[in-house]
């Protein structure tokens, strides 16, 4: 069962409508619709909040590193890689293309687990920046190894 599925049956075994779970998370209507068909993700902090307003541990919704590893993933070109030697080699080729900081808040997130707050607080910016960072990186990834996976 996918997230978005998981969170309409806490929801609904809550009681709950979406604008009252949206209330609840100070975000729209729209975005809890949109977690719930699967057409938006929430970051792991987001299905925190989600879970605490439905009342279930996080892990019941999803775990913390499959929404990292499914972050990743989408990086990876069809077909996949290959081996894990490959896969490191590229992605250690990868990590020397970035300059230092957006190689340290990539790093933070995909290695250490560190949340976008975290790593915001760490370097003293906010949340949404690491974001970007992320997601501008992730964009990288994948154009590197799309010309580099034969």
């Amino acid at each position: 069962m996918d997230i978005g599925s998981k969170i309409t049956e806490f929801r609904k075994e809550k009681g709950l409508t979406q604008q009252e779970l949206a209330g609840k998370l100070f975000v729209s209507r729209e975005l809890v619709c949109k977690w719930e068909s699967g057409e938006r993700r929430p970051d792991y902090r987001m299905v925190e909040k989600i879970a605490d307003a439905l009342g279930v541990p996080a892990g019941s919704i999803v775990s913390e590193e499959s929404v990292i590893m499914e972050e990743l993933s989408s990086c990876v070109p069809e077909g996949g890689i290959g081996d894990r030697r490959k896969a490191a080699d590229l992605l250690n080729g990868f990590l020397r293309t970035l300059p230092d900081g957006t190689c340290d808040i990539f790093v933070r997130r995909y290695r250490f687990h560190e949340t976008a707050a975290e790593i915001g607080a760490r370097y003293g910016v906010g949340g949404n920046y690491v974001r970007s960072v992320l997601t501008r990186s992730r964009r990288k990834l994948k154009k590197y190894l799309k010309e580099r996976v034969k």
